[in-house]
């Protein structure tokens, strides 16, 4: 068998199985595990798969540039940001981090609800500038263009002196043992100072982000109290209600 041809059977199989695994690939193939080991860390270098300890599995879907991300999947979004409004609450305080979900939710607050709302996210200042009932402190920072958020010390420091009830995380990628990472170092070191500064985490993630990952790490799994999905009854989330997350 060809090297393209082997590299196609394993994205195949990444694509039908959400992992492959070394020993498996090497009998199926034939082919001894140094090959399959070579084979997938050229996929890995090509930005096709993330090679881990003993096989691959894929990388979120999604794509990373916001302008691209707004409108990528929306009707799951929709579904998403509904799930998640009966968790506000009058008087609480919330942090939406910068993802495309946390903004949906922000676009369907009601108008009578009175909470505060801290985001590091331009777009959702943008939206709820004229929401009579919503207190919005914005964390200033370096503009990280791609995900018109801020990033940087001042970004962090703001976070670390807030004590937020709830924070809605939107999820790049999340996986049961791996668990939560994005593209971005910068945005990684935010979000983690957004969850170990909330008394509850609830990650916005349609069903496609679970079990993928992406280099940079966030936070353990145990560290998400909630998952709110568009596809609740999807075996992929078996893992996680065994963990003892709430999965809407």
């Amino acid at each position: 068998m060809l090297k393209e041809e082997r590299f196609q059977y394993i994205l195949n199989r990444l694509n039908t199985e959400n992992k492959v695994l070394l020993n498996q690939l090497s009998d199926e193939l034939n082919v001894s595990t140094d090959t399959i080991r070579r084979d997938i860390k050229e996929l890995d270098d090509q930005g096709l798969l993330k090679a881990v300890r003993g096989g691959a599995i894929p990388h979120s879907p999604v794509p990373h540039n916001f302008r691209d991300r707004i409108g990528y999947n929306s009707e799951s979004k929709q579904i998403i940001a509904q799930k998640a409004l009966p968790l506000l609450h009058n008087g609480q305080v919330v942090i939406f981090d910068g993802g495309t979900s946390a903004l949906a939710v922000a676009s369907i607050l009601p108008e009578d609800l009175k909470i505060t709302v801290i985001t590091n996210s331009f777009p959702i200042v943008t939206m709820l500038e004229e929401h009579k009932n919503a207190e919005v402190l914005f964390a200033g920072g370096r503009l990280f263009k791609r995900s018109f958020v801020t990033t940087g010390h001042e970004t962090l420091r703001f976070f670390k002196n807030i004590r937020a009830d709830l924070c809605l995380l939107g999820i790049c990628s999340i996986h049961s043992s791996l668990g939560v990472t994005t593209p971005d170092f910068e945005e990684s070191e935010v979000k983690k100072v957004m969850i170990n500064n909330s008394q509850e985490v609830v990650a916005l993630s349609s069903i496609e982000k679970l079990e993928t990952v992406e280099p940079y790490y966030i936070c353990p799994t145990e560290d998400i109290g909630t998952i709110i999905t568009n596809q609740p009854d999807e075996p992929k989330l078996k893992p996680y209600i065994r963990a003892g997350m709430n999965i809407f």
